[in-house]
């Protein structure tokens, strides 16, 4: 495209466009790039010209074509942004810095980068869409021509496209470049794919004849004669487009029948629906294949009656019936809105108007960045808002909410708002009860049932379907655990300071947060509930005595059987509801020396306190717990191997007790390993000793097996350490056992 045809373009569709600008801005490009070339050969000034290009027949603004002529001479050329905004503006500048920004970010990257470039992309965008714009002229420039990249970074540039570009054309509504991103970069990913689908359609067409021609003229006289006068365009799905149907209804390339695609263009919405009852009086209608957009559009504006027929020649048909006005959008886009305010803002930029739905999902996205998640799951979260069709389902009140197929109850309050999917703990579905994991349908009304006392389960998590149910989801449970560890740390404070003479004073925490390296008050109260700050250390820093009276003395020793770790038992005990240890002499009065002592029974699973998944402990054993910092306590028996690592780790030995509720007896796990002589019936021997004990076997293993022995590592279920004993001695006395003893490790 020469200077003047560009010129002339633009003129031809925006009669105020400024000519000098944009004859300034071609000349400054093409001598800026100079004698640069592409990997073509070609000059590299024939690049922005071709964005440019693609840009006009959007019909964007002299703004916007200036800058893609530009968008490559801040970061290709000695141009500078200052310079740029000097000669063209600071609205200008400002675009052309935006893609500058982009152009550096190299998408084409791991996960974690990628994410966060995702990240960059959005922000840059998010206050003018023109900069996205231009982006995706300058892909669709770059694709075109990508024949001329080597294969490895072909195959990257291409998966990109198809995971990011394409679909971020397609949620701003411009569905032709959408299709044309995707058909280009599947000819890279797949080639042999689409070669054998070219080579089908090259097939059919050559079978049909005029096929389309001969639709496209029923279809009009048909319309005529109801007198409506229609514009009808047929053409071929595209090979990309027909390969993600094969693989959605699970069909083969040879069952392929409705491969052509028609649009019925009208004056009205009115004529719409009345072309729609012609053509579906006129043909035999293909069941659930007709979808409303015209009352219910898509989230990028996008508005059409879609339905299929069995039209002229038993051909099945796809039909999309609109207005003028509204396939202006279905092509172009947010372009197509009223697309720049009519008033400059104080920068004398005139960014998109914000009636654009495509414009208020960037919106939306960008509000997602700004809550915090982390690149990754931002990146999580976009891919699904970029990639699923949409369900239209109603509130009780009629207000529209849009989500994703597949998307449940839990989605939906998520999408009404995050408070409310926070407390959700029931929901109707077109006025019946019915469960909240049920995938939602068109049309559904749904009404959330909800209780204050609601927290989201952290199991949710995988069953919400949006990426914004998911993040939410996140946040709720790391509020949780974070609430704990808070409760749990004062705790531990305030009880270690009561004993130093000392109250738990807040003010004079936050005049020490520096010394402790922390923020916020509450951050030493999880440091300390996760064993990553010890209370004496915060005492000392206040000044104070520690437990034992001296000052800034660590009170851990003889094991952790004194000083605030002590207390740790009484305040977990606290914090998680659970009753102190006990123990009595025969009168039945209780002895003082092991109140402190914490209790582990019915801690299972728990978030502070759990028992080792290696080692059995049951009731009646002695028992001692193991600190470990951001996890919590570990239970271990005294005979366990592993407690050996920890011997000159006296710090994070913590005193605990049994306190086994008679009434609610409970079985505990333990392992046994068991020699026993190669014989036949002699694992039955044992299991049924072991069954006429009592016990249960939850697990066998052999670990060893020779031609005279066995050796066995059984997992069995027992009430308490006596239990144990008894199934023991029961154990030894079979003649086919040559030893019975606790295992002390894990299998080895």
């Amino acid at each position: 495209m020469r200077q003047y045809e560009l010129v002339e373009k633009v003129i031809s569709y925006d009669p105020r466009a400024d000519e000098a600008l944009l004859n300034r801005a071609y000349v400054y490009a093409m001598r800026a790039h100079g004698s640069q070339k592409r990997a073509s050969g070609d000059p590299y000034f024939s690049h922005p010209l071709e964005v440019a290009a693609i840009l006009t027949d959007l019909k964007l603004d002299d703004a916007t074509i200036a800058t893609a002529l530009l968008h490559d001479t801040i970061e290709d050329t000695d141009a500078t942004r200052e310079e740029i905004d000097t000669i063209f503006g600071t609205e200008i500048g400002a675009l052309v810095d935006g893609l500058t920004k982009i152009n550096r970010l190299d998408l084409v990257s791991k996960q974690a980068a990628q994410a966060e470039n995702l990240r960059k992309l959005l922000l840059a965008v998010a206050d003018d869409a023109r900069v996205l714009l231009v982006k995706l002229a300058d892909r669709l420039h770059n694709m075109r021509t990508i024949g001329h990249v080597d294969t490895e970074k072909r195959a990257r540039i291409a998966q990109e496209t198809m995971d990011i570009y394409a679909p971020l054309a397609g949620r701003m509504g411009m569905q032709t470049m959408r299709e044309e991103l995707e058909d280009l970069a599947f000819a890279v990913i797949n080639s042999d794919a689409r070669n054998t689908i070219v080579d089908r359609l090259n097939f059919i067409r050559s079978r049909s004849g005029a096929l389309v021609e001969d639709i496209s003229e029923a279809l009009r006289a048909r319309l005529a004669d109801a007198g409506i006068t229609a514009q009808i365009a047929g053409r071929e799905k595209r090979p990309h487009s027909i390969w993600r149907k094969m693989e959605r209804s699970q069909i083969a390339l040879e069952q392929l029948s409705d491969i052509y695609g028609f649009r019925v263009l009208v004056t009205t919405s009115d004529e719409c629906y009345r072309a729609l009852g012609v053509i579906h009086q006129a043909w035999r209608v293909v069941p659930g294949r007709f979808k409303d957009y015209i009352s219910t559009p898509k989230q990028n504006d996008y508005r059409s009656l879609h339905t299929t027929i069995v039209g002229p020649g038993s051909q099945r048909v796809e039909l999309q019936v609109r207005t003028l006005d509204m396939h202006d959008v279905a092509e172009r886009g947010v372009a197509a809105h009223a697309f720049y305010k009519d008033n400059p803002d104080e920068d004398g930029r005139r960014p998109l108007a914000e009636d654009s739905n495509a414009y208020k999902w960037l919106r939306y996205l960008v509000e997602a960045l700004e809550e915090g998640d982390n690149p990754e799951e931002f990146l999580e979260h976009t891919r699904l808002e970029l990639f699923h069709d949409q369900v239209f389902c109603f509130t009780p009140k009629g207000n529209l909410i849009t989500l994703p197929h597949g998307a449940t109850s839990i989605d939906f309050a998520y999408a009404v708002h995050t408070d409310v999917g926070n407390t959700c703990v029931g929901c109707k579905v077109n006025g019946l009860h019915a469960p909240l994991l049920n995938s939602l349908a068109n049309g559904d009304e749904v009404e959330i049932i909800r209780s204050e006392a609601q927290t989201p389960p952290a199991a949710w998590e995988k069953l919400a379907v949006t990426g914004k149910a998911r993040a939410a989801i996140r946040r709720a449970s790391r509020e949780v655990v974070r609430d704990q560890y808070v409760a749990l740390g004062r705790e531990i404070l305030d009880r270690i300071m009561s004993r130093a003479g000392m109250s738990l004073d807040t003010g004079r925490l936050e005049e020490i947060l520096p010394r402790l390296n922390r923020d916020h008050v509450d951050d030493v109260f999880i440091s300390v509930g996760r064993g990553e700050l010890t209370a004496d250390v915060v005492l000392t820093a206040l000044g104070g005595n520690s437990a034992d009276g001296q000052e800034g003395a660590s009170t851990v020793t003889n094991g952790g059987r004194g000083g605030p770790l002590r207390e740790l038992g009484r305040a977990l005990t606290k914090v998680y509801n659970l009753p102190l240890g006990r123990r009595t002499d025969k009168s039945g009065k209780a002895l003082a020396d092991k109140a402190s002592a914490l209790p582990i029974r019915g801690v299972r699973g728990e978030l502070a306190v759990r028992f080792s998944a290696d080692y059995g402990v049951v009731p009646g054993d002695r028992i001692v717990g193991i600190l470990n910092p951001g996890e919590g306590v570990t239970i271990y028996p005294i005979h366990a191997d592993i407690l050996r690592k920890f011997e000159d780790e006296t710090h994070r030995w913590i005193d605990v007790a049994w306190d086994i509720d008679e009434d609610r007896p409970e079985r505990f796990v333990t392992s046994l390993r068991v020699f026993t002589l190669n014989e036949v019936g002699a694992l039955g021997r044992i299991a049924q000793t072991i069954a006429e004990a009592d016990g249960n076997i939850d697990n066998l293993s052999m670990v060893v097996r020779s031609q005279d022995f066995y050796e066995m590592l059984i997992d069995v279920e027992v009430w308490n350490l006596t239990h144990l004993n008894r199934l023991i001695a029961a154990l030894r006395r079979l003649g086919v056992v040559s030893k019975v003893e606790r295992s002390t490790g894990p299998a080895s």
